[in-house]
């Protein structure tokens, strides 16, 4: 046996020693799902999985692979999709679960504020809040996996941005265990607190490689008493502009949701799930799934009522259906998120994950797309997302019977051409997703020189040997 291998195994027995055996998974089988990302396009190898139950064992964890010379991947649901919480493979990587931390620890209604373990689903947070008559607003297709800590380390937006912000904008205060070990209890739960730097931002969207989050303090909202949904046909993206900038002029925080939708979406989601049904009477280019929320019984759907008549009448609007019972409110909401599998099960796609800021929407949708066609015959272009928070899931579908591989070997020019119109209208390249594997050269390339050298000032300050999830972002 060689040297190294007697020290793995010395190292994986130390750890079962700390967790217990059953919280170390050293075996192929047991480690194969922790090991390669949502979208199934990296897969790593690692030393082990651990999967401590509290913060204190996260910090000996860490403590004890400080001493070894060994990387730590923290990974939630593994729900990402850029490849941030699976390793790269180099074989001194231990994956250290968060799945066990996974508790409310306590319920603040007064503060209108909970704090909760990293390792508890977005779900979870939404349950316990609406037990307490209480809302927590971050929304996700994947909510019954993702988890808090995963959606605070890539900052993610959702559904409903519009009215309540980002993770970022939902998080008081933070719980993290520092790469040497070190707890930092960041868990106040002050409105107000001008004492220096704000330390939980640096945390919020650094995908684990300046800590790992075990707890947050996050806002809590009251509880919609009605709400109103409506699925609207539009000619083109303008008139989706015109509309929102129409409603949310009038509807303020009560616009809980604006999302854009082609049509290219509705046929592959009525094509490839039989749960769904053509939601307007005639076909159309574009559609919106408009969502307004009241705190009163009866406050949404005369609010919602009155501007879609409006925007119907200034010709916004083509036409427009309300969901008049919960089931048909479902049914609009599965038409929006079956739209990533549905694309997958449609074949290859080059997928992005961009904003711009919101008045030049249709300008880059036109500009982009009409360079793309040109350049591949055919192409589907597939855009949709938040309009309210300029981001845009801008994918490309593959022609329509083309060979998918074929198809892929074209992705650098795709994204070429992305990209470089995302420099020109001074976007970002990556709105909600993060940065992970998958574009972290992008990142190099695009990002303001100065700010990446902050960057990675902030890195070698808090995690001097690179031991925080290697690989990723920079």
């Amino acid at each position: 046996m060689s040297d190294v291998q007697n020290n793995s195994m010395m190292m994986v027995a130390e750890l079962k020693a700390l967790l217990g055996s059953p919280y170390v998974l050293d075996g192929a089988e047991a480690m194969a799902p922790y090991l390669t990302d949502w979208r199934k396009r990296f897969t790593g190898s690692a030393l082990c999985v651990v999967k401590p139950a509290n913060t204190d064992e996260v910090a000996a964890v860490m403590r004890l692979a400080s001493e070894k010379g060994l990387c730590i991947v923290p990974q939630g649901g593994n729900t990402g999709l850029v490849g941030g919480s699976v390793p790269i493979g180099n074989g001194h990587e231990i994956i250290l679960s968060l799945a066990r931390l996974n508790k409310i620890r306590e319920f603040d209604a007064i503060s209108d504020v909970m704090v909760v373990e990293a390792g508890a689903t977005l779900m979870t947070a939404q349950e316990a809040a609406v037990k307490n008559d209480r809302l927590f607003p971050l929304s996700l297709a994947s909510e019954g996996t993702a988890t808090v800590g995963g959606a605070i380390s890539t900052n993610a937006g959702g559904t409903a941005v519009l009215a309540y912000g980002t993770m970022r904008d939902l998080v008081v205060g933070l719980e993290v265990v520092l790469a040497d070990g070190r707890i930092w209890n960041g868990l106040g739960k002050l409105k107000k607190d001008n004492t220096g730097y704000d330390l939980k931002n640096l945390f919020i969207g650094s995908e684990g490689t300046l800590g790992i989050v075990t707890a947050a303090v996050v806002k809590l909202f009251p509880a919609p008493k009605s709400r109103a949904t409506a699925l609207c046909g539009l000619a083109s993206v303008e008139d989706a502009l015109k509309f929102f900038n129409l409603v949310k002029a009038d509807a303020g925080r009560e616009l809980t949701t604006f999302e854009l939708i082609p049509r290219l979406g509705i046929d592959l989601v009525l094509k490839h799930f039989s749960d769904t049904r053509e939601p307007l009477f005639f076909k159309h280019q574009w559609y919106v799934l408009i969502e307004f929320s009241s705190l009163t019984e009866d406050g949404a759907d005369p609010l919602a009522q009155g501007l879609i008549l409006d925007a119907i009448d200034k010709a916004y609007l083509e036409d427009s259906v309300f969901a008049v019972t919960l089931s048909q409110r479902d049914e609009f909401w599965r038409l929006r998120e079956y739209m990533p599998d549905a694309q997958t099960r449609e074949g290859a796609s080059i997928k992005h994950d961009i904003s711009v800021s919101i008045d030049a929407i249709p300008e880059f949708i036109d500009t982009v797309v009409n360079e793309l066609i040109a350049l591949i015959p055919d192409i589907r272009p597939f855009v949709f997302g938040h309009v309210g928070d300029g981001n845009l899931h801008f994918n490309m579908q593959a022609p329509e019977g083309a060979d998918g591989k074929a198809f892929l070997k074209q992705a650098d020019a795709v994204h070429e051409s992305v990209y470089r119109h995302i420099a020109e209208f001074k976007g970002s390249i990556s709105a909600e997703h993060g940065i992970g594997q998958v574009k972290r050269e992008r990142l190099a390339q695009t990002k303001d020189a100065v700010a990446l050298d902050l960057m990675r000032t902030i890195k070698k300050a808090l995690d001097p040997d690179g031991r925080l999830n290697p690989g990723k972002v920079l």
